[in-house]
């Protein structure tokens, strides 16, 4: 590396540090957090899914809802939504919602209905290789 490229990661090396907060996507880490918001049909689902791992096929469809309720695949890191926070975003999302928990629930029941879909279809990557 030349010294003026050195010089100028040294100088801007905190735009890394700063961004490095933000989450563009809803992630199942942050499901717990919507618990209080809605009515107790609510409340079982999420304290049903914050006792699932991460990668767990019904966490997974809830993050794909809360992702298009959010419109998390709009958000940009110098955005106004991503500054607040992807949890407060996902709160306002949840308080904001017009429909009923019914609808909410129907969407992620949908949504398990399709992440099982696309599981049962994908084909091992050491399949495809032979």
């Amino acid at each position: 590396m030349d010294l003026q490229v050195c010089q100028t990661y040294l100088e801007n090396r905190w735009i890394g540090q700063v961004y490095q907060k933000y989450e563009l996507l809803f992630t199942p880490h942050l499901i717990s957090q919507l618990r209080g918001l809605r009515g107790e049909e609510w409340k079982k689902l999420i304290d049903y899914l914050s006792t699932l791992p991460e990668t767990h096929p019904d966490a997974l469809a809830f993050s794909m809802v809360m992702i298009r309720l959010n419109s998390c695949l709009t958000c940009e890191m110098d955005s106004y939504r991503a500054q607040r926070g992807c949890a407060l975003c996902a709160r306002q999302t949840i308080l904001s919602f017009k429909g009923t928990d019914k609808q909410l629930l129907q969407r992620y029941e949908r949504a398990r209905k399709e992440i099982a879909r696309l599981l049962k279809e994908k084909t091992p990557v050491a399949e495809k290789a032979a």
